[in-house]
């Protein structure tokens, strides 16, 4: 049996779950988020909380959608209620970047600045060489932060370019590793 799928999830004041045939639907105050339902899952609703079951909890197929949707529900009444972030650091000489409106400039060491229009739902904010990608959908955020630490990723000779706060770069000697005397 699935542990996590079986945990019931907690509905917050303020958030309204609703299942229709095939999609569920979770409002509350920073959005409104929806998502397909799979035939292997049944998720139920009352006005506390969330379940979700499966017909036969042998199947391991079914066993894994079950945990599977369980937390995908889960992020989605989180996302509308506190919301998800992920943080950026932009390293290098006379790299930049300014948020304009839905927009980045960066300024990334190529020939040109580049543009970076931001999603529907994402909001971006820079403070100095922290970029801040906020959203209520965790997988949008997500998603965003990786394409735009796509556009320069992190060297390990120098350190120079995009990463997330929280990642460790490993860094190599250069061609002074070579040299032994």
């Amino acid at each position: 049996m699935s542990r996590l799928g079986k945990l019931p999830i907690e509905i917050p004041a303020g958030v309204d779950v609703k299942i229709d045939k095939t999609f569920i639907t979770v409002k509350g105050p920073k959005g409104e988020l929806k998502q397909k339902l799979s035939d292997l899952v049944k998720v139920e609703v009352t006005e506390k909380e969330v379940s979700v079951s499966v017909a036969k909890p042998d199947n391991k197929k079914e066993r894994s959608f079950w945990g599977l949707y369980r937390s995908l529900v889960n992020n989605m009444i989180t996302g509308v209620t506190e919301g998800y972030e992920k943080k950026l650091e932009v390293n290098g000489v006379g790299y930049r970047v300014a948020a304009s409106g839905k927009k980045l400039n960066l300024n990334l060491g190529f020939s040109h600045p580049v543009e970076f229009e931001l999603p529907e739902g994402i909001t971006a904010a820079v403070e100095g060489n922290i970029i801040t990608i906020s959203g209520f959908d965790k997988q949008l955020v997500g998603e965003t932060a990786a394409r735009i630490r796509k556009l320069r990723k992190p060297e390990p000779y120098k350190g120079k370019g995009i990463k997330y706060i929280d990642e460790i770069i490993q860094r190599k000697e250069g061609k002074t590793a070579g040299k032994g005397e």
